[in-house]
């Protein structure tokens, strides 16, 4: 599929703040400690959303990969209130991490999907909360109506909000193959019309998906790269229970990247982003009673660990590779 960008005139900024700071990427707690001044936590909501790959509109079955109760603490807590999830929420972070400021991360199903007043109703009562600084909306780039988000746009002039979509991959091979119920042209679509409302976009991204190359990847990392995005949020191929995924990885019919080898696969794409892209995290996972494999992905400090020790090797930074990236005067070599 032949794309052209539909962002003109995108900047050659200067180096950004976090590589003063010495970091290899521009990390969302970086940018959190900015925008907010200090560190703020997200709390897992759901807004009782399901999808239309699952209620019978595309498919029932949902995408290959997907088993909502896997990341839902709202679901598995029998919490159905948003505002009970809420408060129980901040209460279960605040006691961890001595948290004060949340925001509101609207995570299973497709929370763009559903009746316009019950969403409104939703995040309303999120974005009320006197704790809550901003929301994160996630959902399919094929459920974004006009209404929709006209009503995020109105919200995002009170607080700080992220529209994330579900894209996974460009390719539409392998969208087809996760039964995903849509083609990149769907993504497209949703970009152009929530950049008309100038809203923040986030994007997940699954690096080691089946039939897809390095080269496949990288790609999709170009392409991201091309657009005026908020976020990236890249995560590993993992399996949970109860999915499609977890049969075809029980069969031997499809293998989870290794360790090492996502670590390459990550920071090959990483290099290909834009430096004022937020990365929102380096992998994903899964309760340990939901988690089929890998069960490296459980320890997120070794793979941001791995992730920073592969750049120093390099020599390299997030942006490295892509046409946008200003060479610092302390750089080792030319990208």
């Amino acid at each position: 599929m032949e794309f052209t960008s539909t962002h003109p005139g995108l900047p050659n900024a200067p180096p950004s703040d976090w590589r003063s700071a010495g970091l290899a990427y521009h990390s969302l707690n970086f940018f959190h400690n900015k925008r907010f001044g200090g560190r703020v936590w997200k709390v897992s909501l759901d807004a009782g959303c399901t999808c239309p790959n699952r209620d019978g509109t595309l498919a029932t079955l949902g995408c290959v990969f997907c088993d909502p109760e896997s990341f839902s603490p709202g679901r598995r807590l029998h919490l159905p209130h948003v505002a009970d999830q809420l408060d129980e929420g901040i209460r279960r972070v605040a006691r961890r991490h001595r948290a004060e400021r949340f925001l509101a991360y609207f995570q299973p199903g497709a929370n763009t999907y559903g009746p316009i007043d019950q969403l409104a109703a939703a995040f309303n009562q999120a974005i009320s909360h006197p704790q809550v600084v901003g929301i994160i909306v996630g959902t399919r780039p094929d459920c974004a109506s006009e209404e929709v988000l006209d009503l995020l746009a109105g919200l995002a002039e009170r607080k700080w909000l992220v529209i994330e979509y579900g894209l996974q991959s460009m390719h539409d091979r392998t969208l087809e193959r996760l039964a995903r119920g849509h083609h990149f042209d769907a993504f497209l679509d949703a970009y152009r019309r929530t950049r008309q409302r100038n809203l923040n976009i986030g994007v997940h991204v699954i690096l080691g998906l089946p039939g897809e190359s390095r080269d496949d990847m990288l790609i999709t990392a170009r392409t991201l790269a091309g657009l005026a995005l908020h976020s990236v949020k890249p995560h590993n191929l993992y399996a949970v229970r109860n999915t499609a995924l977890a049969d075809e990885v029980a069969a031997g019919r499809i293998r989870l990247p290794e360790f090492d080898e996502y670590v390459g696969y990550l920071v090959d794409f990483l290099e290909e982003l834009p430096e004022r892209f937020v990365i929102e995290r380096l992998c994903g996972d899964a309760p340990r009673e939901y988690l089929i494999g890998p069960q490296w992905c459980l320890d997120k400090a070794a793979v941001r660990a791995a992730v920073e020790a592969e750049f120093r090797r390099r020599q390299t930074q997030q942006g490295w590779r892509c046409r946008e990236f200003v060479v610092p005067p302390s750089a080792g070599r030319a990208p």
